[in-house]
Protein backbone atom coordinates (compact mmCIF):
# COMPACT_ATOMS: atom_id res chain seq x y z
CA UNK A 1 0.00 0.00 0.00
CA UNK A 2 1.31 3.44 -0.87
CA UNK A 3 2.38 5.92 1.80
CA UNK A 4 2.42 9.71 1.63
CA UNK A 5 5.72 11.34 0.69
CA UNK A 6 6.67 14.93 -0.03
CA UNK A 7 5.33 16.01 -3.43
CA UNK A 8 2.19 13.83 -3.23
CA UNK A 9 -1.20 15.46 -3.74
CA UNK A 10 -3.57 14.28 -1.00
CA UNK A 11 -7.20 14.54 0.13
CA UNK A 12 -7.93 14.60 3.85
CA UNK A 13 -10.73 15.20 6.31
CA UNK A 14 -9.66 16.98 9.47
CA UNK A 15 -10.80 18.63 12.65
CA UNK A 16 -8.60 21.24 14.35
CA UNK A 17 -8.93 22.20 18.01
CA UNK A 18 -7.19 24.27 20.66
CA UNK A 19 -5.74 22.83 23.90
CA UNK A 20 -9.07 23.37 25.68
CA UNK A 21 -10.88 21.22 23.09
CA UNK A 22 -12.59 24.11 21.26
CA UNK A 23 -12.84 23.21 17.56
CA UNK A 24 -11.67 26.10 15.35
CA UNK A 25 -12.06 24.41 11.95
CA UNK A 26 -13.22 21.12 10.47
CA UNK A 27 -13.89 19.73 7.01
CA UNK A 28 -16.97 17.76 8.13
CA UNK A 29 -19.90 18.61 5.88
CA UNK A 30 -17.57 20.11 3.26
CA UNK A 31 -15.41 18.76 0.48
CA UNK A 32 -12.16 17.19 1.70
CA UNK A 33 -9.09 19.41 1.89
CA UNK A 34 -6.82 18.78 -1.10
CA UNK A 35 -3.20 19.96 -1.22
CA UNK A 36 0.34 18.99 -2.20
CA UNK A 37 2.52 17.82 0.70
CA UNK A 38 5.69 19.91 0.88
CA UNK A 39 4.29 22.83 -1.16
CA UNK A 40 3.59 24.92 1.95
CA UNK A 41 -0.14 25.08 1.19
CA UNK A 42 -0.91 24.10 4.80
CA UNK A 43 1.03 24.46 8.06
CA UNK A 44 4.29 22.52 8.39
CA UNK A 45 2.99 20.35 11.23
CA UNK A 46 0.10 19.12 9.08
CA UNK A 47 2.46 18.21 6.23
CA UNK A 48 4.83 16.41 8.61
CA UNK A 49 1.94 14.46 10.18
CA UNK A 50 0.87 13.05 6.80
CA UNK A 51 4.29 11.71 5.76
CA UNK A 52 4.16 7.91 5.92
CA UNK A 53 0.37 7.65 6.27
CA UNK A 54 -1.64 5.32 4.02
CA UNK A 55 -5.13 5.97 2.58
CA UNK A 56 -7.82 5.09 5.12
CA UNK A 57 -5.49 5.77 8.06
CA UNK A 58 -6.40 8.29 10.78
CA UNK A 59 -4.32 9.94 13.47
CA UNK A 60 -4.35 12.67 16.09
CA UNK A 61 -1.44 15.13 15.88
CA UNK A 62 -0.53 17.81 18.41
CA UNK A 63 1.31 20.61 16.63
CA UNK A 64 3.54 23.06 18.49
CA UNK A 65 3.26 26.76 17.57
CA UNK A 66 6.65 26.67 15.80
CA UNK A 67 5.25 24.13 13.31
CA UNK A 68 1.90 25.93 12.99
CA UNK A 69 1.54 29.74 12.91
CA UNK A 70 4.70 30.59 14.83
CA UNK A 71 5.19 32.30 18.15
CA UNK A 72 3.60 35.67 18.90
CA UNK A 73 5.92 38.59 18.14
CA UNK A 74 5.25 41.44 20.58
CA UNK A 75 6.77 43.91 18.08
CA UNK A 76 3.85 43.20 15.74
CA UNK A 77 1.38 44.77 18.18
CA UNK A 78 1.42 48.57 18.18
CA UNK A 79 -0.50 51.32 19.89
CA UNK A 80 -1.51 54.10 17.48
CA UNK A 81 -2.82 57.52 18.46
CA UNK A 82 -6.40 57.87 17.26
CA UNK A 83 -5.56 61.20 15.65
CA UNK A 84 -3.27 59.24 13.27
CA UNK A 85 -6.12 56.94 12.18
CA UNK A 86 -8.34 57.74 9.19
CA UNK A 87 -11.12 60.10 10.29
CA UNK A 88 -13.87 57.89 8.84
CA UNK A 89 -12.64 54.81 10.71
CA UNK A 90 -14.59 53.74 13.78
CA UNK A 91 -12.27 51.09 15.29
CA UNK A 92 -13.98 48.15 16.98
CA UNK A 93 -12.18 45.42 18.95
CA UNK A 94 -12.04 42.27 16.81
CA UNK A 95 -12.24 44.05 13.45
CA UNK A 96 -9.46 43.65 10.94
CA UNK A 97 -7.83 46.59 9.19
CA UNK A 98 -5.41 46.81 6.27
CA UNK A 99 -2.33 48.89 6.91
CA UNK A 100 -0.22 50.27 4.08
CA UNK A 101 3.44 50.24 5.03
CA UNK A 102 6.07 52.79 3.98
CA UNK A 103 7.20 50.51 1.12
CA UNK A 104 3.63 50.31 -0.26
CA UNK A 105 2.97 46.74 0.88
CA UNK A 106 -0.08 45.99 3.01
CA UNK A 107 -0.52 43.91 6.13
CA UNK A 108 -3.68 42.91 7.97
CA UNK A 109 -3.95 43.70 11.68
CA UNK A 110 -6.65 43.07 14.23
CA UNK A 111 -7.94 45.83 16.52
CA UNK A 112 -7.28 44.48 20.02
CA UNK A 113 -8.00 47.55 22.19
CA UNK A 114 -9.66 50.94 21.78
CA UNK A 115 -9.52 53.96 24.11
CA UNK A 116 -10.41 57.60 23.51
CA UNK A 117 -6.75 58.35 22.77
CA UNK A 118 -5.33 55.13 21.27
CA UNK A 119 -6.07 52.07 19.14
CA UNK A 120 -4.00 48.90 19.56
CA UNK A 121 -3.38 46.92 16.35
CA UNK A 122 -1.93 43.40 16.30
CA UNK A 123 -0.52 41.97 13.05
CA UNK A 124 0.29 38.55 14.54
CA UNK A 125 -1.68 35.63 13.07
CA UNK A 126 -4.67 35.05 15.40
CA UNK A 127 -3.40 31.51 16.09
CA UNK A 128 0.24 32.49 16.67
CA UNK A 129 1.60 31.03 19.90
CA UNK A 130 -1.11 28.36 20.13
CA UNK A 131 -0.64 24.60 20.26
CA UNK A 132 -3.09 22.99 17.83
CA UNK A 133 -4.52 19.45 17.79
CA UNK A 134 -5.65 17.92 14.52
CA UNK A 135 -7.62 14.73 13.95
CA UNK A 136 -6.62 13.74 10.43
CA UNK A 137 -8.07 11.11 8.11
CA UNK A 138 -6.14 10.45 4.89
CA UNK A 139 -8.74 9.72 2.23
CA UNK A 140 -6.62 9.49 -0.90
CA UNK A 141 -3.18 9.96 -2.39
CA UNK A 142 -3.92 11.48 -5.78
CA UNK A 143 -0.32 11.33 -6.97
CA UNK A 144 2.77 13.46 -7.32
Amino acid sequence: MSKVKSGDRVKIHYSGSFEDGTVFDASEGRAPLEFTVGAQEVIKGMEDALIGMSPGESKKEVIAPERAYGMRNPEMAVEVERKNMPEDMAPVVGHQVKITQDDGSTIVAQVTAVTEEHVTLDANHPMAGKELTFDIELLEIIGA
